[in-house]
């Protein structure tokens, strides 16, 4: 069971939505300090080091960046914007992970310029690449087909735009030996958001199978394997957290089978987790400004899927809190809506919660990934404020909430340069 807690009261919440007016998401800087150190120390045992490359995707506010990075952790970078923030965050450029894919060559040169390590999506990508010169650390992206199930969010391997197969994968390496390249990665991602530990001690199975492989076959020592990310998180009261622990102590059981007793380079170990090191700690702050009693009953708030797009796009579940009324017994059922022109933009439907009314703070829990970051403009809606809880008790505002002036500001027509 996972008990769905907040880190502010009624009162706290009140006064800061007078300062910064709702919607906004807020973070607990102390809960994801302990997170990413909960992270590292489940993997201390790792005898050339680890780290998790935290997907900059999941969350990418570099005040997150930073605060991440003086926790240890480095980024998972896959676009020019995002190599950007790492770099300004301060994230040394041995600490970024490029993998990207239909990769711009410009990117490619961004990343070797600020000294990231390169993991190729394609074996013509090797290719692509010499046109500014190779690295000397390479990595490949391995896509494993029919011999690794996906889960429902990232679908099948076999059916995935991402990564080599296995025969493509001893090509890359022999070639990109031959051609100079001296250090050398291996790479993975074949889910999000999964909750079962045994899914993960699979996969690095299934990596470190082939590392071995390589090795024999190419005379390539790897010098680091890369796990990919798609460690879950609880979104239900009724589900349990990925215990990270039996994630580490199933791979290293694997990691002393292949490595250890093979007598291999012992290859540091590598994720590329976002959700579960942010994502539990992100709230949406909204606030109820209407109700609406027809066919059902509706509560509509002045957030909306332009704020958090997950539940309009695919369902997803996000938990509810109305503050003042958490033990409040869930008397009534309500789809819980934005005021978008799609009928999709509802945060929850048929919920079970306490009686809503005007003027009540709704709170929807695990926004802390992919909340924030999938925001659009679509219907002219403002993306919201992002503010840091901080481990103090203060409060700062990392992003500004938009303004209509940001919206028109790519437009060059008459009467709309003055709107603020």
């Amino acid at each position: 069971m996972n008990e769905k807690k907040l880190p502010f009261d009624e009162k706290i919440i009140r006064d800061i939505a007078r300062e910064y007016p709702t919607p906004f998401h807020i973070y607990d800087e102390k809960a994801i300090r302990e997170a990413a150190k909960s992270f590292n120390a489940a993997f201390d045992w790792a005898p050339s080091g680890f780290r998790n490359h935290y997907a900059v995707k999941a969350n990418p506010n570099p005040y997150l960046l930073k605060i991440l990075s003086e926790e240890g952790m480095g980024t998972d970078c896959s676009s020019m914007a995002e190599l950007i923030l790492s770099d300004a965050a301060g994230i040394p450029g041995e600490q970024i992970f490029f993998s990207s894919n239909n990769t711009p060559l410009q990117e490619f040169l961004k990343a070797k310029e600020l000294g990231a390590i390169i993991n190729l999506d394609d074996i013509t990508h090797l290719k692509y690449l010499e046109q500014i010169g190779l690295p000397e650390t390479l990595s490949f992206r391995y896509n494993p087909g029919p011999l690794k199930e996906g889960n429902d969010i990232i679908g099948k391997p076999e059916e995935a735009k991402y990564g080599l197969t296995r025969e493509q994968m001893i090509e890359a390496y022999t070639l990109a030996k031959k051609k100079g390249v001296k250090h050398f990665g291996i790479h993975t991602m074949v889910a999000s958001n999964e909750l079962n530990v045994d899914y993960f001690v699979e996969t690095a199975d299934m990596l470190l199978q082939l590392l071995a492989d390589i090795t024999e076959e190419t005379g390539v020592n790897i010098d680091f394997i890369n796990f990919g990310g798609g460690i879950g998180i609880p979104y239900r009261p009724e589900e349990s957290p990925v215990d990270l622990k039996a994630v580490s102590k199933g791979i290293k059981k694997l990691y002393t089978q292949y490595v250890v007793t093979a007598a291999l380079k012992p290859p540091a170990l590598y994720f590329e987790c976002g959700r579960v090191v942010t994502g539990p700690y992100g709230y949406l702050v909204t606030e109820a400004i209407h109700e609406k009693h027809i066919y059902r009953d509706y509560i509509g708030v002045n957030g909306s899927m332009a704020d958090l797009m997950r539940p309009g796009l695919y369902g997803a579940y996000h938990h509810i809190t109305v503050m003042g009324k958490e033990n409040a017994e869930a008397t009534e059922i309500y789809d819980v809506v934005g005021s978008l022109c799609e009928n999709n933009d509802k945060f929850a439907i048929n919920r079970k919660l306490p009686p809503i009314d005007r003027g009540d703070i709704v709170v929807f829990h695990d926004t802390g990934a992919h909340g924030r970051a999938m925001g659009f403009n679509y219907n002219g809606k403002l993306r919201p404020a992002e503010l840091l809880l901080k481990e103090d008790g203060s409060v700062q505002e990392i992003r500004r909430r938009e303004t209509l002036a940001d919206y028109f500001a790519t437009l060059d027509f008459p009467g709309l340069s003055q709107v603020n």
